[in-house]
């Protein structure tokens, strides 16, 4: 099956398939020796769940994962085809399976699914994309409409990118926002300043956790940027790159 993409400009996505199956492997364990987070959802567009790569058998052509704790969250990725999206490096990946199956690992339950036979690697830079830190959370104040109280609301930034962020509305204050536009936004940017932007809410996820709590990411493109706040997020992500780089070796 194709590997499906949920938000981005998919017109060229074609360019960004990879086909070898020895590639395709190889990303794969490497997502699972990073234990990076996968986002797994049915293909119908239901509730969005986590999940992690455990192990990947060429010799079987498998690939095992994380199950989710509640069994009805498990049967409905059960019933059909679904669709993953992680990232590696900066680099988005998404991926499909036309049929999940249980299985066990090292004993304890767990999901089963064939090696795709293709997956989509978005190397543009617009879709490079850094996680903010988990303690002190970058923020972003974004001013509501009238129907939801024409007040102001603080959200965590879950990541960003020079073309937009991901914002976690674990409160659900913004309802079902898909499409909708907010204007003079602000993002906290520490040891840079504020910068003041407009967001179009683009895709709205519904993440379940392993421990069954679930939270509301938002993926937003920036509207209406001036010069100077993006060149502020551009300072920023290269501060989080030299970070991220001396955690690697060792020097943070």
């Amino acid at each position: 099956m194709q590997p499906f993409i949920p938000d981005a400009d998919t017109e060229n996505w074609h360019d960004f398939e990879v086909g070898s199956r020895r590639e395709i492997i190889a990303l794969l364990r490497k997502l699972s020796e990073t234990r990076q987070t996968v986002r797994v959802a049915a293909r119908d567009g239901g509730a969005v769940y986590v999940t992690s790569i455990l192990e990947v058998d060429g010799d079987t052509d498998t690939v095992l994962l994380d199950r989710p704790a509640e069994q009805e969250h498990v049967l409905r990725l059960l019933t059909g085809e679904v669709s993953f999206e992680t990232s590696l490096d900066k680099i988005r990946i998404f991926f499909g399976s036309e049929k999940l199956n249980p299985a066990l690992q090292a004993g304890l339950p767990a999901l089963k699914m064939a090696v795709p036979a293709s997956l989509i690697r978005l190397q543009r830079r617009e879709y490079y994309r850094m996680q903010t830190p988990l303690t002190n959370p970058v923020r972003v104040t974004i001013p509501l409409p009238p129907e939801l109280g024409g007040s102001q609301a603080m959200f965590p930034l879950a990541d960003i990118s020079v073309g937009g962020i991901a914002i976690l509305d674990n409160q659900f204050m913004l309802g079902d926002a898909t499409g909708r536009d907010y204007h003079e936004c602000r993002i906290e940017l520490p040891d840079l300043g504020n910068v003041t932007t407009g967001l179009q809410i683009r895709n709205t996820h519904d993440i379940t956790q392993l421990n069954s709590t679930t939270n509301r990411r938002l993926g937003c493109q920036f509207t209406d940027m001036g010069r100077g706040a993006a060149a502020a997020v551009q300072r920023y992500i290269t501060k989080l790159e030299r970070e991220r780089n001396a955690r690697i070796n060792g020097l943070g």
